[in-house]
């Protein structure tokens, strides 16, 4: 500022002179300023970097993997520890198979979810995981000799079971436990994830039950147990097939989160030797995963095209007196067979139908309508077309019903309305008589019900030597209320004329 006074002193000093110190004062406050502007920006700066590095500590702490977790020796013990074969925890483990096939026998959820929560068969596949990831093969021969014992153990004991068990037809639970697809994949994938973090807390949780029943190894283990015990190997082959897609990706997720918490390797190889064992693992993940991608793409095309048709058929069959008895689709040869009873469907009817196919994602699909006869697979099935016939009888003839029924309700709400006006009509007839004999003073009663416009009134007319009180027309007032039930009435009372004397 005192620069910026020095320039209004100027005006006595020759003008050569004072341009210089003008100038000399100008490069001054600027001098000034840019130092303002870079001590601010450097202000600005420290505050950005401290709120990014309270930023990133609170996301750090939020999702720090190795928070609370053992340490690598006691992780070490404890997947040692797990490689061990104890009587009790093949007892728990037969037990824990009975149950769960008892479960899938009778196809009870809540059986097979407790065997799932008592079974110890998670601890095998966490160790085998664990020494693939730490380099310790003679770790890894040990739980694969204990998992191997385990499967074993629950193989004979499940098919033990079946092979006894008076009820052999598969249950829903056994049928959903026999086409893995690519979601089972990544349902052991997490689960294997979430299943060795919690495994190396050092306050243990629920996640490792939790982790049992999502993945569910002890379902699929008791399947391939029945499909032995029946001798139907498909189910053998499909359960297995998806007890060891649980079994190979828990223990990749397990080895990965092993890696991740840089627990360190019990010994150290080659890198030409580690890339091997890396080819190894990926081949046996791709040789594994491939059939259930594609069994997961044919249920997703099936349960695609099993919702278009049914909407299709839903959507466009609807017709009076025609009904659909029976449906069949082949998506291979790409076919829908319908068959219908009833009313017979025109020729451009069916062609509409036809063109109508591609708005549903069914391009390429050919229409066969059959009318009054089944389409059939090598079944009887003509109950069914009668039947159908008689649904179609039974129905027109419900509504003929339906028609009657409410031409019959209606006249007799007729007839009860005539009956109370009639009932009405011979009360207001009796009650000038009554009027009368109650009031005789009263002559020429005449008692009738008007509408105001908005309600029934009940009035009466008579003639009288005097005019009565007002109390009395309230008297008669309420009188005619209570005789008719109406809620107003009037009274008119005319005097008679006096006699000449």
């Amino acid at each position: 500022m005192a620069d910026k006074e020095k320039l209004h002193d100027l005006t006595e000093v020759p003008e050569g002179t004072r341009k210089e110190i003008e100038e000399e004062v100008r490069e001054e406050i600027k001098e000034e300023i840019r130092e303002e502007i870079i001590e601010g920006i450097k202000e600005k700066r420290e505050e950005i970097k401290k709120k990014r590095s309270t930023a990133r500590e609170y996301f750090y702490s939020v999702f720090n993997i190795t928070d609370n977790m053992m340490s690598y020796e006691e992780i070490d013990a404890m997947m040692r520890e797990q490689t061990v074969i104890h009587g009790a925890n093949m007892w728990i483990l037969m037990l824990a198979i009975l149950i769960a096939s008892i479960g899938l026998n009778v196809n009870s959820t809540a059986v097979i979810i407790g065997a799932m929560l008592i079974s110890p068969l998670m601890s095998g596949i966490l160790a085998m995981g664990y020494s693939i990831a730490v380099r310790d093969l003679g770790l890894l021969k040990q739980a694969i000799v204990r998992f191997g014992t385990q499967v074993m153990i629950s193989l004979i004991a499940s098919t033990l079971y079946f092979s006894l068990s008076p009820m052999t037809a598969p249950t829903a639970e056994m049928i959903a436990r026999t086409s893995p697809t690519l979601w089972d994949v990544l349902i052991a994938l997490f689960g294997g994830l979430a299943g060795m973090i919690g495994n190396t807390r050092t306050k243990h949780s629920n996640v490792i039950p939790g982790v049992a029943i999502a993945t569910a190894l002890m379902p699929p283990l008791c399947t391939a147990g029945y499909g032995i015990a029946t001798g139907q190997f498909d189910f053998f082959l499909g359960a297995f097939y998806l007890f060891i897609i649980n079994t190979l990706f828990i223990a990749i997720s397990t080895a990965i989160i092993t890696l991740v918490l840089r627990v360190p390797y019990h010994r150290s190889i080659s890198a030409k030797k580690q890339k091997r064992v890396n080819i190894a693992i990926i081949f046996i993940v791709i040789v594994v995963v491939t059939p259930s991608v594609f069994i997961g793409a044919k249920t997703v095309y099936d349960s695609y095209m099993d919702t278009s048709i049914t909407s299709y058929l839903e959507n466009e069959f609807e017709f009076a007196d025609t009904q659909i008895v029976k449906s069949e689709y082949d998506t291979n040869e790409k076919t829908i067979s319908v068959s219908l009873v009833g009313g017979t469907v025109s020729d451009d009817v069916i062609k509409m139908l036809e063109s109508r196919l591609s708005a549903y994602g069914l391009d390429g699909f050919t229409l066969r309508v059959t009318q009054n006869v089944l389409t059939t697979t090598g079944e009887d099935d003509s109950d069914k077309i009668i039947i159908a016939v008689q649904e179609n009888t039974i129905s027109g003839l419900n509504e003929e019903i339906e028609e009657h029924e409410n031409t019959i309700a209606s006249m007799q709400n007729e007839i009860n309305e005539y009956e109370a006006t009639m009932e009405k009509y011979e009360l207001i007839k009796s009650l000038p008589s009554k009027a009368q004999i109650i009031y005789p003073h009263l002559e020429n009663c005449h008692i009738g019900i008007m509408y105001d416009g908005k309600r029934d009134v009940v009035v009466l007319t008579a003639n009288a030597d005097e005019m009565p009180e007002e109390y009395e027309k309230e008297s008669i007032k309420s009188w005619l209320k209570a005789e008719t039930g109406l809620s107003a009435s009037e009274v008119l009372i005319i005097l008679n004329e006096p006699e000449d004397e």
